[in-house]
């Protein structure tokens, strides 16, 4: 039956996506470091398979669609593991209605209709070139093959792979964006590799299809090399370093020295672990300096999916947190409550202080799954809750998360940055209808002009064709990279000096992120108020990752 065999194959296509995360990562276009879209479909898939799993050995179609439904919507993480969520929903809704067992080829074309109707559905402007045009190609091609009375459904399986990739191929020429960077969709390709997992498992084989791309083989096609671990260390009781730190590092020489990599980790912290094999590794170390730890790898390769955990708050807010829920279950629900996402511990103050109950840790490098932001809300313990995402790939998952809420009323205002939420918590008021406050905080957020400093991870180019090198500077203005060069100041002062000539604004509020001490922070804020001296310069110690600095001009 057909309950059984998505049991069965749904974990081995899930592990397939694990295994080559990586791979899929790769593909992002920009050059910014949020490279996560394998990563965040795996753990979406993840959710999936422990959900079905467990299930009773005889459970139905039903209860197997039910499990698939909950389990991706949960666990979804990001854009493309929203979209993903909602593809296996829909196509999970339109196996139940199927007519026979075992099903036909009228009943796949029937479900990949549902699926596409069900993705197309939760996203608001579909962009050709994604993993929605996979869908719709693969939707129409089963429709094709529904027609041909003597078309199997094992020979139907084969060919709707073949559509697949074949359909990622075709990505580049539906988005100017890829073709440029030499890449496929990197959800595309992610979803491809899921279906065509899936099919082996279900016929017993284990090929794999051969296309040709404009991505370079050794990127889209290479074996992801042998994963590697941490391991989870449940002891730490106030260690004298602050911040536990880790991430995946690509060395750029064979001869990358190990032992020297470790000798330096011992001298920023402790818990330091290097594992992994040439020229793939993971990296930890507690330590109170991780912008000098970054940057040292740096100078021997490139680092992605950094993560930066302060120890001595998270068991603080831990410890908060169980306290705040044993209290919100005796207290009287409150009539508005906010939930916000942050990337820093600066921010989440700055957020908690303008207002926001509830602040859930997430941004560029870790997207909240929905049950995060589910779980916030709940915690806000309100009648109703507005949700801040703070970030384009989080609204997705905001707002799945507020149509799963039944306990209270959830409206999510869309901002993409944390300077956007300031603006629309400024214009908050608590005893006036939902959604009059969603209007007024969304037309403040339109007024934000945002700004961000990082560095580039890998070489691409600047919106006006200028090359990008791993490592450069880059200022980005509304999603854009406008201003590339080697220092964090230069870039800083050129972006908002460019902004400024666009559109003169009266206050620079700006985000210091961890990679800035206090004296270079004051140093960039003073430089900027001797060039522009009739800009009023609000400065804040975000504490972001990976972004020196965020800022927004009013």
């Amino acid at each position: 039956m057909i309950a059984n065999v998505i049991r069965h194959c749904f974990p081995v296509a899930a592990q397939a996506v694990a295994d080559r995360a990586d791979e899929i990562n790769k593909l992002n276009v920009f050059p910014v470091p949020d490279g996560d879209t394998g990563t965040n479909m795996s753990l979406t898939l993840k959710t999936v398979v422990k959900e079905v799993e467990a299930l009773p050995a005889n459970a139905p179609m039903e209860a197997v669609a039910k499990a698939i439904t909950h389990g991706s919507l949960m666990g979804a993480r990001g854009n493309s593991g929203v979209i993903t969520s909602q593809i296996l929903r829909g196509m999970a809704e339109g196996l139940v209605d199927a007519k026979g067992d075992p099903v036909t080829v009228t009943d796949l074309a029937a479900a990949w209709r549902h699926g596409r109707k069900v993705a197309f559905q939760a996203v608001r402007k579909p962009v050709e070139g994604t993993i929605l045009t996979v869908v719709s190609d693969l939707s129409e091609r089963a429709d094709e093959l529904a027609h041909d009375r003597s078309m199997s459904v094992e020979e139907a399986l084969k060919e709707l792979v073949s559509e697949a990739y074949e359909s990622v191929a075709r990505t580049p020429d539906l988005l100017p964006v890829l073709k440029e960077n030499g890449v496929v969709d990197s959800g595309a390709f992610g979803f491809a590799v899921f279906f065509e997992a899936f099919v082996n498992a279900c016929l017993g084989t284990d090929s794999s299809v051969d296309f040709r791309t404009t991505v370079d083989s050794s990127d889209a096609k290479r074996s992801v090399a042998a994963s590697v671990h941490i391991e989870l260390n449940d002891d730490w009781e106030g260690s004298e370093y602050r911040y536990c730190t880790e991430f995946l590092f690509h060395a750029d020489s064979s001869d990358f020295d190990q032992k020297a990599a470790l000798d330096f980790l011992a001298t920023m912290g402790d818990c330091e672990l290097l594992v992994g094999s040439n020229p793939d590794y993971k990296i930890h170390v507690h330590t109170n300096e991780p912008d000098r730890v970054l940057h040292h790898m740096l100078g021997h390769g490139q680092i992605f999916e950094v993560f930066i955990h302060n120890m001595d708050l998270e068991a603080h807010d831990r410890t908060a947190a169980i306290a705040a829920d044993r209290e919100a279950t005796g207290a009287p629900r409150k009539k508005l409550g906010v939930v916000a996402v942050a990337a820093g511990d600066g921010e989440a103050e700055i957020l908690e202080s303008l207002g926001v109950d509830v602040v859930v840790s997430g941004g560029q490098t870790m997207n909240p799954s929905t049950a995060d932001i589910l779980d916030a809300v709940e915690r806000a313990n309100a009648e109703h809750v507005i949700v801040l995402p703070d970030n384009g790939n989080i609204r997705m998952a905001a707002e799945a998360a507020a149509n799963a809420c039944d306990t209270c009323e959830v409206a999510v205002v869309p901002t993409k940055t944390v300077p956007q939420a300031f603006a629309a918590l400024f214009v908050l008021e608590t005893d006036v209808p939902l959604a009059d406050n969603v209007a007024a905080m969304t037309e403040a957020v339109a007024n934000v002009r945002d700004g961000e400093v990082t560095r580039a991870v890998r070489d691409s180019q600047a919106a006006d064709g200028s090359p990008i090198r791993s490592g450069d500077v880059m200022g980005i203005q509304d999603g854009a990279i406008t201003v590339v060069g080697s220092s964090v100041d230069q870039v800083t002062l050129d972006l908002v000096r460019r902004m400024q000539t666009e559109e003169e604004g009266d206050t620079l509020t700006i985000l210091a992120g961890d990679e800035l001490d206090d004296e270079a922070f004051q140093a960039l804020c003073d430089a900027i108020e001797e060039a522009m001296p009739d800009l009023e310069v609000d400065p804040h110690r975000g504490g972001q990752p990976l972004y020196p600095v965020i800022f927004s001009i009013e």
